[in-house]
């Protein structure tokens, strides 16, 4: 029964809505009509919500590019400089005396090259021997030299002996002319004769002299006194001498190289570079003194004997040339010394370290730096140089700063950055 009832209320429902038409469709068009509404509002709120997050994405990144593209280019201009350390110069009081440095050499030095083609057969000096002019110093052997001597010599005599005939009949031929007895044109004949074999026996002669003076070579002899200093040779070794086409093979002294090295130790000579400023005290006959580190607390007496008259345009330094008394031999040649000078001229100086000096072909430069950090390159004149520093006489104000180690690519008036501002600084 229920479920009839249940049919028959469907039945009447049904019925009712079909007596209603209009109310159906009414509400079926109410509700497409809204759903449309809604769904078209959260879209737009969507969009907007998407623009908004968009362009302030937008913006932020704007923004982080713009700074890190400021960042950069400060960054670029602050490295772009190159980094400089400067230094001070070291103010130097008014001088009486100027030290330069000096090298010792021996007063005459000649190496002794072999004049001649052979084998060592002695030696009989050896380093730091001391030789007297003239004194053996080693033989050398030449047999193949000693058989063109003999060669030489008996061709010599066999030119004496044709001479000789030659002349014999001249002779006898002049006498026979003034009598008649044969023709001027043989008489002539035999005097032509004569002189063309007198001119043989003197390029004999010529001959026999050049190869007994190679012979000579076979003594090589100290040319002066001296102390050997080098000895390149030994027994048995094969010597050729300078211009030789000789192949060098082992154990050979070739003509480019020298057998003996000998010095004359007994006087001494300094050279040295004065400076430009200093030029007028370098006169000969001036004392100087000489201090040498492997005698500490020692000094050594010289005198200024001779200067190249003439100023070095590269360097605006006098060479000059100080002679000192060695007789004593402890003076060795080849070593440093430091030249004391006295000199009349008062130079105020400032000391710069040599790796802050710039050399141009127009002379001797220092870079500076002003309140700016721009570098300023100036000439400066140089005073004495002591291996480490350097004096400056002139171009640079006392209290000035200068970079202590200026790249080679510096120009002037280029920006730099100063990464040592020490005002302590010292070369």
């Amino acid at each position: 029964m229920d479920e009839i009832d249940g049919i028959g209320a469907r039945l009447a429902h049904g019925d009712a809505s079909m007596k209603d038409p209009e109310s159906k469709v009414s509400a079926t068009s109410h509700d497409e009509t809204a759903t449309p509404e809604v769904s078209r509002s959260s879209l737009v709120t969507l969009v907007v919500v998407v623009l908004i997050v968009a362009v302030a994405s937008a913006i932020v990144g704007i923004v982080r590019r713009v700074h890190a593209n400021t960042e950069l280019v400060r960054y670029t201009d602050t490295n772009a400089a190159p980094p400089v350390s400067l230094a001070q110069p070291v103010f130097e009081k008014d001088a009486r005396e100027i030290v330069l440095p000096g090298n010792i050499q021996a007063f005459t030095l000649a190496p002794i090259y072999a004049r001649t083609t052979g084998y060592v057969k002695s030696w009989s000096h050896d380093i730091g021997s001391h030789v007297r002019k003239g004194d053996l110093l080693a033989v050398i052997e030449t047999p193949e030299l000693d058989q063109q001597l003999a060669q030489a010599k008996a061709d010599l005599a066999t030119a004496q002996s044709n001479a000789a005939l030659a002349k014999v009949t001249a002779d006898r031929y002049r006498g026979l002319i003034a009598q008649n007895a044969v023709s001027q044109q043989d008489t002539d004949n035999a005097v032509s004769q004569l002189e063309a074999r007198s001119t043989e026996v003197n390029s004999a002669q010529a001959n026999v002299r050049r190869l007994e003076e190679l012979q000579s070579f076979e003594r090589i002899e100290a040319p002066f006194d001296g102390v050997i200093t080098a000895r390149n040779l030994d027994i048995g070794q094969l010597v050729t001498p300078a211009g030789s086409t000789t192949t060098p093979g082992a154990g050979t002294v070739t003509g480019s190289k020298e057998v003996f090295d000998i010095s004359a130790i007994g006087t001494l000579r300094v050279f040295i570079n004065v400076p430009q400023i200093y030029a007028p005290d370098a006169k000969n006959g001036v004392t100087a003194t000489l201090t040498l580190p492997q005698f500490p607390g020692r000094i050594f007496h010289g005198k200024l004997v001779r200067s190249s008259g003439a100023v070095d345009p590269a360097t605006r330094t006098l060479l000059a040339e100080v002679d000192v008394d060695n007789r004593s031999g402890e003076l060795l040649p080849g070593s440093y010394t430091e030249v004391h000078l006295n000199v009349s001229t008062n130079v105020p100086a400032l000391i710069v370290p040599v790796s802050a000096l710039i050399f141009e072909p127009d002379g001797l430069h220092v870079a500076t730096v002003d309140a700016t950090n721009h570098a300023h390159i100036v000439r400066v004149t140089a005073g004495r140089d002591s291996g480490s520093t350097m004096e400056v006489l002139g171009g640079l104000a006392p209290g000035q700063f200068v970079i202590a180690n200026p790249p080679d690519s510096l120009t002037d008036g280029e920006l730099v950055r100063v990464v040592t501002p020490d005002a302590g600084a010292k070369p």
